[in-house]
């Protein structure tokens, strides 16, 4: 797969097949779309091409909007990789982008620079400034400048009924399960090891302090999960505390995993933990005592869940 930085720098003469959108999560949805768009372009010898763009738009057209991403733009790649796309173009979204005309985005994006011969796109697509342009819009451009528009219908579209919008309001009531589901690989938080309070040692369980790669990567909500790493080559499972620890007066907020049956120092490492499940909401014990009896149980709970298959 090869990648560019803008629709500009796309440089390659063969026609191709192009679908376009955020594809925040690449979630089973994105995943039904794209398997479509290689197998037109394998038909019809095209290349497969997905435009996408960063920042998210509503970062920059709603800037109070403080929206959360379910990927970095890093995992993202990573994901569409995996897919058998031949090109991944990730446009810089502006303000000046998002006042292009829809003619000026389709002749100047679309067919200069792309050299679309088929643009495949959900029927409820807009596009241009003000995004006043729909699919109709788009099948016209597609007479004045040769390609064609094959659309994703709403029926097609309902059928996988799942939306980036959905995974993240799992995500924020950590509902693990649902969102891994729709997203057909395990939610996942990157970032470097970082010390912390060092309270997890005082109580005999020692925690890898995760600070996440970039702030808009999405956070699920406070409380104990059972997650997965991959350290050293091998597969570590371990207990995720994602809070701010008030049995302790703890006030920021911190991702601390205890990891199962290993005791390395992980520092200034690169980490990625992928969720497994849900283990209980953050509480508030009265005591360390406390604290310490809750997270024995919460590690028998997992202890007996990896034991019995995820």
């Amino acid at each position: 797969m090869q990648e560019y930085t803008s629709a500009s720098t796309y440089d390659n003469n063969k026609a191709c097949v192009v679908t376009i959108g955020t594809f925040d999560g690449v979630h089973i949805g994105h995943k039904a779309i794209l398997n479509r768009l290689i197998q037109t372009a394998k038909k019809d010898n095209l290349d497969a091409v997905l435009l996408t763009f960063f920042p998210h738009p509503r970062m920059v057209l709603q800037k109070d909007s403080n929206i959360q991403l379910i990927n970095t733009l890093s995992e993202k790649k990573e994901l569409l990789e995996k897919t058998g796309l031949d090109h991944l173009i990730i446009h810089p979204f502006t303000k000046e982008f998002s006042r292009l005309t829809a003619v000026e985005y389709v002749r100047d994006i679309l067919v200069n620079n792309l050299k679309a011969k088929k643009v495949i796109i959900g029927y409820d697509h807009r596009f241009g400034r003000n995004r006043t342009a729909d699919i109709s819009d788009l099948k016209e451009f597609g007479k004045t400048y040769d390609f064609e528009v094959e659309e994703i219908t709403a029926q097609e579209l309902d059928e996988v009924t799942v939306s980036s919008t959905k995974i993240r309001k799992a995500l924020e009531v950590g509902d693990i399960t649902t969102a891994n589901q729709y997203l057909g690989y395990p939610f996942m938080i990157s970032g470097t090891v970082v010390e912390g309070k060092a309270i997890g040692r005082t109580l005999e369980y020692p925690t890898a302090n995760l600070k996440p790669f970039e702030s808009y990567k999405l956070i699920p909500k406070n409380g104990v999960y059972i997650v997965k790493a991959i350290i050293n080559q091998k597969e570590v499972f371990g207990i995720t505390s994602i809070g701010t620890n008030p049995t302790v007066g703890g006030k920021q907020k911190t991702i601390e995993t205890y990891f199962l049956d290993f005791n390395e120092n992980l520092y200034n490492k690169s980490l990625q933990i992928e969720f497994i499940t849900h283990i209980r909401d953050e509480e508030t014990f009265e005591g360390m005592a406390a604290l310490k009896k809750a997270i024995q149980q919460d590690e028998a709970f997992a202890r007996n869940f990896i034991k019995n298959g995820e």
